[in-house]
């Protein structure tokens, strides 16, 4: 079946000759996610699958429930090819609805807990969801309950508010509750008869950006579960590992790193439910956790964790991160390599094999042999000289042939020949006879805080809302933890003052903004630099900010 059997009106499909030969070359796999976890639950039934705080599951028990929740989904009416958005954690109930929706053939929206009005409020709409599968203890002060309510009231076309966790409303529906109903062969057969095709949806996954709300980026059931593998056969990982994931398992990268491989490897993964660098280190000592990664935040804070040395860490035979290995394999004494990867379908890395030059000093290449990569001068289609800064650009049996219903995203984001343009600035050097990939910066406008994509014409508009401000420029500023912070530049109107940053924040919020998004520090401004062309500067206030901090930190050390 190289076709899809539930097909989603403004999804762009691979061709059908195409698909054909990405499965007989093994660029695809030939099975659905539902058939993986069934097949490695016969081969594994006892084997832990995934590993939580609240208690671990075994691949036939996650098979099981997984079966049983999907029959209770279609039960409610929900179909195959149905989209349903999840914000939810890191928990068992989060991987058991995602496998279970994909039994279901019900096709997740994966947002994050963070986002609020705006990005849901689109996302909804964009979608069409019939489902909306909400955490109902999310960690810290606001309320996800009463806001997915909210959300389901605006939004119409949202059938089905499903809630987790201990603080869902009473009478409402839950997983547990749909769990806890009970099992018929009727139920066996409803799931038994959704036949999908390894070319039907899977997810979809959302991409940042610079206009703000994510675009929608479909992903499919076999070339999801062979761009996962062969990643994780790249960092040089069997049924023998055992993996670490502390971030978002609903993001793209959770679902690659952590969710897929633990059922096509049949390797234990271990969930955290958020970043605690103690909590952390001793899991490693615990579970002899052979690898981690960190999409963000984490390896800057073991680097300034004060009691490293009190943890064993021999079992680790790698930690990928996305930048700075070289300072984390000589603070930690583990193998650790620079990673780099985009929802559109790409993933740069290397193994704990790989020689120091590649593993520090740049950030690998594809582990899959079908992907094409280029390097062009940007707004061309002129290849780049070797080691020259030029714009990333590939094609492979992973990557987008087009996002959900965005025509004028899709006019600017292929070339010719159907390579996607990343916008991400790298530079290629070839080693030992292999390319390899450093990435150097970006092109788009937008911030990258702790893996989040920010995008400031987004934020810029919503600054410039407020009734002191006359006009507003977001920049990224260097940021030890996050890699960078959003910096604000605003012009005030006349006699204002300006507002400060947990105002800003505040007011920003109330107007539907995610908080994550809120700028971090303000600069006030009576004009904006402007380049020799008359264009806003933002080169010239990255600059400027950055010689500021440098400043800032040598009064104070």
């Amino acid at each position: 079946m190289t076709g899809p059997l539930y097909p989603i009106d403004g999804v762009q499909y691979v061709p059908t000759d195409q698909a054909t030969r990405y499965l007989e070359s093994g660029a695809w796999m030939n099975s659905t996610v539902g058939d993986m976890l069934r097949h490695t639950a016969r081969r594994l039934p006892n084997k832990p699958a995934l590993i939580t705080d609240e208690g671990s599951i075994t691949f036939g028990e996650l098979d099981s429930k997984t079966e049983h929740l999907a029959a209770a989904l279609l039960g409610l009416g929900l179909q195959p090819a149905d989209r349903a958005i999840f914000q939810m954690g890191n928990n068992l109930e989060t991987a058991i609805t995602v496998l279970a929706c994909a039994k279901a053939g019900i096709v997740p929206v994966c947002a994050i807990p963070q986002y609020r009005e705006v990005e849901i409020g689109q996302l909804a709409e964009l979608s069409e969801a019939r489902a909306y599968f909400v955490q109902s203890d999310t960690p810290g002060s606001f309320d996800m309950v009463p806001f997915a309510q909210q959300m389901q009231a605006r939004h119409t076309h949202i059938e089905h508010l499903v809630f987790s966790g201990s603080r869902a409303p009473q009478g409402s529906k839950t997983i547990s509750s749909l769990l806890a109903q009970p099992h018929s062969r009727s139920a066996e057969r409803i799931v038994s008869q959704v036949k999908l095709s390894p070319a039907d949806v899977l997810s979809f996954q959302l991409s940042g950006g610079t206009t703000g709300v994510p675009k929608i980026i479909p992903r499919f059931h076999g070339e999801y579960l062979a761009h996962a593998t062969f990643s994780a056969h790249h960092y040089e990982m069997d049924e023998d590992s055992i993996f670490l994931w502390a971030l978002p398992l609903m993001h793209n990268a959770g679902q690659l790193y952590a969710l897929m491989p633990t059922l096509t490897l049949g390797r234990s993964t271990i969930l955290m439910p958020n970043v605690d660098i103690a909590r952390m280190l001793t899991i490693i000592e615990e579970h002899r956790v052979t690898h981690t990664a960190s999409i963000g935040p984490i390896a800057p804070q073991i680097m300034a964790y004060p009691d490293l040395h009190k943890h064993d860490l021999s079992s680790l035979k790698l930690f990928f991160t996305m930048t700075r290995a070289d300072m984390l394999e000589k603070k930690i004494n583990v193998r650790s390599s620079n990673l780099f990867g985009i929802t559109e379908g790409l993933l740069l890395g290397s193994g704990p094999s790989a020689s120091p030059e590649i593993r520090h000093g740049t950030n690998g290449k594809s582990g899959c042999p079908h992907d094409e990569i280029r390097v062009l001068i940007p707004e061309t289609e002129t290849p780049a000289a070797e080691g020259e800064m030029s714009e990333l650009c590939f094609r492979g049996p992973s990557s987008t042939r087009g996002y959900y219903k965005a025509p004028e995203a899709n006019s600017k984001t292929f070339t010719s020949d159907g390579f996607v343009r990343t916008g991400d600035i790298v530079s290629a050097h070839t080693i030992d006879g292999q390319r390899y990939f450093r990435f150097e910066g970006r092109f788009r406008d937008n911030i990258n805080r702790g893996g989040e994509k920010i995008g400031c014409e987004e934020v810029e508009a919503f600054v410039s809302k407020h009734p002191s401000i006359l006009d507003a420029k977001l920049i990224a500023m260097p940021d030890p933890i996050y890699g960078e912070k959003g910096c604000v530049y605003i012009i005030l109107q006349p006699g204002a003052t300006a507002p400060s940053v947990p105002e800003l924040a505040a007011f920003l919020v109330d107007q539907g903004l995610a908080k994550f998004k809120c700028p971090e520090r303000i600069e006030v401004v009576d004009a904006f630099p402007v380049t020799r062309v008359g264009k806003v500067d933002k080169p010239a206030m990255k600059k400027h900010i950055a010689e500021l901090l440098a400043n800032e930190n040598a009064k104070t050390s």
